[in-house]
């Protein structure tokens, strides 16, 4: 018999260890990353025991009659442990469904987590949504890096980053508060200017995220005569690397700034790590391509691995 309890703070030694030790941890579902926007987004994350073992944590919010899992993260799948087996699954997806309805839910929106964060095979969930007449409701195309098997990069690609290191472009990490902000200012500026739409993180939260989880959330900036003409923030995860906002000015996209960054963690990273993830090219709701975006993240030698939104109505 499988319960369900929903979260409260008591519980955060309890999440946080199982988390770590999860079949598919991110670092994301940590109760310090997670909380940060709970004065935005009104969590229901949920606990699922056997009696009294732990064998799954779902992360979640409530918005209006649905449950979403999770609407202030790019994932927010089931997270479990490596006993975690398909009847299993499907028994915790059942006592979602009649916690949902004992709670006024009317549906519940699952964002499943891609197969390359996954320390085990952990797809059980998508079969039990399935079983119980879930539907796909979105596909993002993201673009991703096998690392231990890259493709060749085309010759314009190599040709940017041998000019950024002409030019005098170097690549710096950096670690304060006015770097974020200069970087992030440089995000806002591409990000409303093309594309009419803001950052998820403001710079103080994206730093404070920082100071949380230093050996996580990093800045490597394309520095240019001392000025930040671009860079990338990644997300260190176990086996991925996901750069969480790339961004070069008008002087950095002539001179390669963001291709010698790219370049930069996928040197930094070749031995460490299998992946490295882009996130996604999909815009207008899931509705268009951007094709310009993708094809500038396929000529680092990526290639797609898509993120699944399911829909699972309540009835």
């Amino acid at each position: 018999m499988v319960t369900v309890v929903r979260y409260e703070d008591s519980k955060k030694e309890i999440w946080d260890a199982f988390n770590r030790n999860s079949k598919n941890s991110l670092f994301m579902f940590d109760r310090d990353y997670m909380d940060y926007h709970r004065h935005r987004i009104k969590d229901h994350s949920l606990l699922f025991f056997e009696e009294n073992d732990l064998i799954a944590i779902l992360p979640m919010n409530e918005k209006d009659k649905d449950l979403i899992s999770h609407g202030g993260l790019t994932y927010g799948g089931m997270i479990s442990g490596i006993k975690m087996g398909q009847r299993k699954m499907m028994e915790c997806f059942a006592a979602l469904v009649v916690h949902a309805k004992e709670n006024g839910f009317e549906s519940i929106t699952y964002k499943t987590i891609p197969y390359v964060y996954h320390k085990q095979p952990a797809e059980e969930d998508r079969f039990a949504l399935y079983y119980l007449g879930g539907r796909i409701k979105t596909i993002d195309v993201s673009t991703v890096i096998n690392l231990q098997e890259p493709l060749k990069m085309p010759k314009g690609r190599k040709a940017q980053i041998s000019r950024a290191k002409r030019e005098g472009v170097i690549i710096r990490e950096l670690t304060e508060l006015v770097d974020y902000k200069r970087f992030m200012l440089l995000e806002e500026d591409v990000l409303n200017n093309k594309h009419n739409v803001s950052a998820a993180h403001s710079a103080d939260e994206i730093f404070l995220l920082h100071t949380r989880f230093p050996e996580k959330i990093r800045l490597f900036g394309s520095i240019l005569n001392e000025e930040l003409i671009g860079g990338t923030i990644i997300y260190e995860y176990d086996d991925v690397i996901h750069t969480q906002y790339m961004v070069a000015n008008d002087m950095g996209r002539v001179v390669g700034a963001l291709d010698l960054a790219i370049k930069h963690v996928m040197d930094t990273y070749r031995d460490s790590k299998s992946w490295i993830d882009f996130g996604i090219s999909t815009e207008h709701d899931r509705l268009y391509l951007n094709e310009g975006l993708v094809f500038q993240k396929e000529s680092f030698g990526g290639r797609t691995v898509v993120y699944e939104i399911w829909e699972l109505p309540i009835e």
